[in-house]
């Protein structure tokens, strides 16, 4: 299968060169030529072999096709349950059983796997460039700690991640080093794009990203809604719809893929904190980036989010077609903290953040008559932000062990003014 860029000015690529270089040459995002369709969506008894099933038809023509099954061994190593919540009926698609605690440990595992193997023990290092807003660069710093052949540089907002987020961005050494960056989330995905935009700096440097921008984590993100949709629609007849907390909307965008190919998911509806630009949008406004507002939900800080472009073209660039498909929301700080206040005794669960805007959404269909099957998306656990889940709980909330392990560790971040040369300079200068 081929994969073309969603800005078409890039000439078409083969998947293995897709994951490689992360960015399309005219910096669009990959995307596939053409969508494959699933001949059967009966449930498969594990994470992985589902993963396997809807990966196949994208590795067809892959140096990788006849390691993919090992692969989504490693990478789905851990489950993604759908949990019943307290009252009428919903569930909880926890994806936070991961190393770092956050759904992104699941496509970041893959990505690594796979770059690993194309890599085959070339002389030459890839730097592995990410811009996170909390959640991204630990799960790609843990996918990568201490693989040969591969450094890590992750770049972070200052100020703008839970703290133990912070330390779990800066507490791995070796191979992944971590920059405090002077500005926002999007100024540290402008950086990124642009040193791997440069062509001068990729004669010189083997450059790629781990982002959700690439499609090694676009990807491997469908699995987990292929694997709970199809459990659930063997059980009830039923499709069961998603609400799912977004930033960047990687992962949101994983789901209507997952959709596209066939996967018996019900409606799709996307839950963001006050920043709204997708809201706006699926509102019926022009599509507009917003300047990033900093929010308790922080990982969804995201004024400019880099996969609408791709969520655009899966629909043709129809947005009458992509506003009838998916909907949007936008759930502002107090809203949050009275969700996540009264989530124990309403829903059954103490949530994070993110979780806890799509928990609001829910809530909001409910009150409408929305009798629809529905699964909140948790994409993180609520340990990650103890500073703002346990004053509204009312208690401790321990972190799983994992977690625990990264903030035994300790840790060092350095700082980085929020500047494109800046950075390319960092990236020319390091050891070769």
């Amino acid at each position: 299968m081929n994969f073309v860029s969603t800005r078409g000015h890039a000439p078409a690529s083969s998947l293995d060169d897709a994951l490689a270089a992360g960015l399309a040459p005219d910096g669009g995002l990959y995307v596939p030529a053409a969508i494959p369709t699933l001949e059967d969506v009966a449930p498969l008894p594990t994470l992985a072999a589902t993963a396997q099933r809807l990966l196949a038809p994208y590795f067809a023509g892959s140096r990788l096709r006849d390691a993919l099954a090992a692969m989504c061994a490693e990478a789905y190593a851990f489950d993604a349950p759908l949990r019943p919540l307290a009252g009428d009926g919903d569930h909880a698609l926890e994806l936070f059983h991961g190393p770092t605690a956050a759904f992104k440990d699941y496509a970041a595992r893959f990505l690594a796997t796979a770059l690993a193997r194309l890599h085959d023990g070339d002389d030459e290092d890839t730097e592995i460039v990410v811009a996170t807003s909390g959640d991204t660069g630990a799960a790609v710093a843990a996918a990568f700690h201490g693989r040969p052949g591969f450094r890590v540089t992750i770049l972070y907002p200052e100020g703008r991640v839970s703290p133990r987020q912070a330390h779990g961005l800066e507490c791995w050494g070796d191979n992944v080093r971590a920059f405090r960056v002077a500005g926002s989330f999007d100024d540290c995905q402008r950086m990124a794009k642009a040193v791997l935009a440069d062509a001068g700096l990729r004669a010189r440097r083997r450059l790629t990203s781990a982002n959700s921008i690439s499609l090694g984590r676009l990807l491997p993100q469908m699995a987990y809604y292929a694997h709970a949709s199809a459990r659930f629609h063997a059980e009830t007849g039923a499709r069961l719809g998603f609400i799912v907390p977004t930033g960047n909307l990687g992962n949101a965008c994983a789901a209507a893929l997952a959709q596209r190919m066939g996967a018996p998911i019900g409606p799709i509806l996307l839950a963001c904190n006050a920043n709204d630009a997708l809201p706006r949008y699926f509102g019926g406004e022009d599509y507009a980036a917003q300047p990033t507002r900093a929010t308790l939900a922080n990982a969804m800080d995201v004024g400019a989010p880099s996969n609408f472009e791709r969520l655009r073209h899966l629909f043709g660039g129809n947005d009458a077609a992509l506003r009838a498909a998916i909907g949007a929301v936008s759930v502002d700080d107090a809203t949050i903290r009275e969700t996540i206040r009264s989530a124990p005794a309403r829903h059954g669960i103490v949530p994070c953040p993110h979780t806890a805007t799509a928990l609001h959404a829910l809530e909001a269909l409910r009150a409408r008559g929305d009798a629809r099957p529905w699964a909140v998306v948790a994409t993180a656990h609520p340990a990650k932000f103890e500073t703002i889940v346990e004053p509204l709980v009312g208690h401790a909330v321990p972190p799983p062990p994992a977690l625990a392990e990264c903030l035994a560790r300790p840790a060092r971040g350095d700082d980085l003014p929020a500047d494109d040369d800046a950075l390319r300079r960092l990236l020319a200068d390091a050891p070769g």
